[in-house]
């Protein structure tokens, strides 16, 4: 595969003969359950750019020799679309094209997709104390996934997703053009910020409107039981959670991580970040939710780039340089789902989680409260549709070692999952693009691709933005070459 650069040969390209391909293919992804499947075919090279001309190359040189193109910034993809094909491929893996160009001036920044949202969170805490960014929690996750499914964190309802506050961006279309903003139109620019890049060519890069933190936050984590108590709390935590000023996000962890317990040891957290001084956060929740019994102890105040360390679960003291750390702290086979929820569920569904999780040893249900300014942006304004309506997301998490056999898991959380449908959103059943779920209908690949066949999946990421997702994909991808198993269809399939 001959791929013409400035680097040389074998420091952009790596065969599966070179020491570094098996390196390459193993760290970095970031889901041990993909890395021995028989079923799929590893990739004939993969590359590692420096440049977008070598992007611009790699996907060129590909489609001569008419092999798929998965791309990666991270390798977080959860059903590993982006290192996995059942056709002759290469890896485009970003991991060499990750600079971050901070402009204080007007507080925005150029990101290239291959950084991590640790590196991001970094940069901007080097260059300015009152900047921040919203988007998610673990550090390691690459930002050209995160940002094209929409990146959710916790001060999205402040500030939106971190895809509301994308201003511009780079793409590399499969006929190798370099366009931006202007030159891909703003449909395709609508599309990529939210409805998943992959469908749409390779997004080399994105410029991002910055934000405000102020110069101490508050953040607090209450443990509990999920016991009676506990399942009064959660319950009662639906009803404001979503109402609450928008500076405040409280999210909630229900989590079984000591192994199996018949007698129920499930764990409930309430995890908050407060944009401002302990003394106001605690005169909002003894207002609002005096239930929890918060007190000014349990409050710590810290600047916004600490606050990021502490929701990653990092210990007091650590140096600001671990978020650089592209490894994820523990790997482990895992399985998520997700869902939307409109209205609160009953004391009683709680009680039968915690039931169910019992029967785990590491499984987790992380509730994420919505409102404020998620209420405010409309549906339509980019992809991702899960606003004014919806008053909290869940992520469903199964997580096992590498000796233990998946269906049990895999099973599990399927039951669960069943057990919630009649509790959360319906017509369609809501999910998020960044909790990957195959279980939700796939385009079957070597058909011909068909509206019939990415609707079923389509319209539970997207709603009724998935038509116009299409007619993007058409204008910039007619002939499908970038596609996978749930990628968007060209309007003419």
């Amino acid at each position: 595969m001959a791929l013409h650069s400035t680097s040389t040969y074998s420091s952009v390209v790596h065969s599966q003969e070179s020491p570094s391909y098996a390196y390459l293919l193993q760290e970095s992804q970031q889901n041990p359950r993909w890395l021995n499947s028989t079923s799929l075919l590893k990739p004939s090279f993969i590359v590692t750019p420096k440049t977008q001309n070598e992007i611009q190359g790699a996907i060129l040189c590909a489609k001569k020799h008419s092999l798929q193109v998965r791309v990666m910034s991270g390798g977080h993809d959860y059903e590993g679309l982006s290192f996995l094909c059942k056709t002759p491929f290469i890896i485009l893996d970003l991991i060499d094209y990750r600079s971050i160009n901070i402009n204080l001036e007007d507080e925005t920044a150029w990101i290239q997709s291959g950084a991590t949202i640790g590196e991001v969170y970094y940069n901007i805490a080097k260059k300015s104390d009152i900047l921040g960014f919203p988007a998610g929690l673990c550090p390691s996750v690459g930002v050209g996934g995160h940002f094209s499914g929409g990146g959710i964190g916790t001060m999205m309802r402040k500030y939106g997703l971190s895809a509301d506050n994308i201003i511009d961006a780079n793409l590399v279309d499969a006929n190798g053009r370099i366009l931006n903003r202007e030159t891909m139109g703003e449909d395709v620019f609508w599309a990529i910020r939210g409805g998943g890049g992959a469908s749409f060519g390779v997004i080399s890069a994105w410029k991002v409107r910055l934000v405000r933190v102020p110069p101490l936050v508050t953040v607090f984590t209450i443990h509990k039981m999920l016991d009676q108590e506990g399942v009064k709390l959660v319950h009662k935590w639906q009803y404001i959670a979503s109402k609450l000023p928008e500076n405040l996000f409280i999210r909630v962890l229900i989590q079984q991580i000591d192994g199996v317990d018949s007698h129920g040891n499930v764990k409930v957290l309430f995890n908050s970040l407060f944009l401002g001084l302990k003394t106001d956060v605690f005169s909002i929740m003894n207002t609002n939710f005096p239930e929890l019994g918060l007190k000014m102890e349990d409050c710590a105040e810290m600047s916004w780039i600490r606050s990021v360390l502490y929701f990653t679960g990092y210990q007091k003291g650590e140096p600001l340089e671990i978020l650089l750390d592209r490894t994820t702290q523990y790997k482990s086979n895992l399985k998520a789902k997700s869902d939307f929820v409109i209205e609160p569920m009953p004391e009683s569904v709680f009680q039968g989680i915690s039931e169910r999780f019992s029967q785990q040893k590491m499984a987790f249900m992380i509730m994420d409260p919505l409102g404020g300014r998620m209420d405010e942006i409309l549906e339509s304004e980019i992809p991702f549709p899960h606003r004014k309506g919806n008053i909290y997301n869940i992520q469903y998490i199964v997580k096992w070692g590498s000796n233990e056999g998946s269906k049990l898991h895999l099973d599990w959380i399927q039951s669960l999952y069943k057990y919630m449908e009649p509790y959360v959103s319906n017509s369609p059943r809501s999910a998020y693009l960044n909790y990957r779920d195959l279980d939700l209908g796939i385009n079957q690949q070597g058909n011909y691709l068909s509206y019939r066949q990415a609707i079923t999946w389509g319209t539970k990421y997207f709603k009724g933005n998935f038509q116009r997702l299409e007619r993007a994909k058409h204008q910039i991808d007619p002939s499908n070459f970038f596609t996978n198993e749930q990628s968007i269809p060209p309007l003419s399939y």
